[in-house]
């Protein structure tokens, strides 16, 4: 068997693997909660088990209504995203270019940071409503600052000796970005784009916690106000589903830019 050939069958054996894992400790998970909700004797509205939550689920499931606000939420989620990753990335490359720019913003974004998104959310509420655009700029915030560092860290780690090759070349600014920083940086850049996709299911969340009439944080307070815990687990399982598939989804986009960069370099 060729070496090629091991790499590839070990490549296709690590999902497989992973995949069985995540299976087993789910089934683990759901064992553990079912025996603590049985051996406690705790009522439902403290403690449902896994058979009432399933119930709850797909009776949220058939009425829409969990189908309603899984919606809302993603939107928010994605635009907030969206937002906050362009701004952070542009940004991050201004402030990697230019140290003054660096020491002029630097005390402001290291102060933002200091204060809790759960102290800022209220305000924005007040400010631009409980609507959806108050919420996007929530989860905007919470994505902005790890894109920004990771797209700083990214274009400074370009080597030198690379930067000055292309200027040996002649090429051009723009050159430069597409040809050299971009691959350099996009493997940091998805990193913290893989901790914005999660952090801005938070965001969301602690928005629609504050002040909205639909998404899955508005369901948990629903849940909550009417002791309706089953309620509550179905909001919160949802939001965790929605948090793995964006992290999995940018995993995957980082997994297959990784391999193409691997393969190019190969061939070259």
């Amino acid at each position: 068997m060729s070496a090629a050939g091991s790499i590839s069958k070990l490549h296709k054996a690590r999902p497989l693997k992973r995949i069985l894992i995540l299976f087993l400790s789910l089934v683990i998970g759901i064992l553990i909660w079912s025996a603590a909700a049985s051996l406690l004797d705790l009522p439902a509205f403290i403690l449902p088990g896994p058979a009432l939550v399933w119930e709850r689920f797909l009776r949220s499931l058939e009425s829409g209504q969990l189908l309603q606000h899984s919606i809302a939420t993603l939107s928010e989620v994605l635009a907030g995203l969206f937002l906050g990753g362009f701004v952070a990335t542009v940004l991050g490359y201004l402030i990697a270019k230019s140290p003054a720019l660096e020491n002029l913003i630097s005390p402001y974004l290291v102060a933002s940071q200091s204060i809790p998104i759960v102290a800022i959310a209220p305000l924005l509420v007040i400010w631009f409503g409980p609507g959806i655009f108050s919420k996007i700029l929530i989860c905007s915030l919470t994505v902005f600052f790890p894109v920004l560092i990771n797209t700083v860290v990214g274009l400074r780690e370009v080597p030198q000796d690379l930067r000055d090759l292309m200027r040996s070349l002649k090429a051009s600014r723009f050159q430069t970005l597409t040809k050299l920083e971009i691959p350099a940086a996009l493997p940091i850049f998805l990193g913290g784009l893989r901790v914005g996709a999660t952090l801005s299911v938070i965001g969301a969340v602690v928005g629609e916690l504050v002040g909205a009439d639909r998404g899955l944080g508005f369901l948990i307070n629903v849940g909550r106000g009417q002791y309706d815990t089953a309620l509550v687990f179905v909001a919160v399982i949802t939001l965790a589903v929605i948090a793995m598939s964006l992290y999995g989804l940018v995993l995957l986009i980082e997994t297959q830019v990784l391999s193409w960069q691997s393969w190019r370099d190969e061939a070259k």
